[in-house]
């Protein structure tokens, strides 16, 4: 097991890998819309937005069942829409902000 003073957690030598970073991200009102899955309507609310290991964006949406209650966690797959575009790219831009700026755990 490596320690945490090994050249891995100090950038140099054998690299960390990442495969993949998440961020959740509100999908305002006037964007949001709805989807069916086995006979249920869903509101979909959240994107999960995923920046891949090679740079590219993938982005799933979230939401809950329009008649109530809290459905299960599924996922559907995000319209190509250019305002829901540009809310995942600025959105991608803001998180890597917030990352480059992290202060550690605790």
């Amino acid at each position: 097991m490596r320690g945490m003073n090994d050249d891995a957690t100090r950038g140099g030598g054998d690299e960390v890998e990442v495969s993949a970073l998440a961020i959740n991200v509100a999908i305002p009102g006037h964007l949001q819309w709805t989807d069916v899955r086995r006979d249920v309507e869903f509101r979909l609310t959240t994107l999960n937005v995923r920046m891949l290991s090679d740079g590219r964006l993938a982005a799933r949406a979230y939401g809950r069942p329009t008649a109530g209650g809290r459905g299960a966690y599924t996922s559907f797959r995000v319209p190509d829409d250019p305002e829901i575009a540009e809310l995942i790219e600025h959105a991608a831009t803001r998180a890597a902000t917030m990352w480059a700026g992290h202060r550690g755990l605790g």
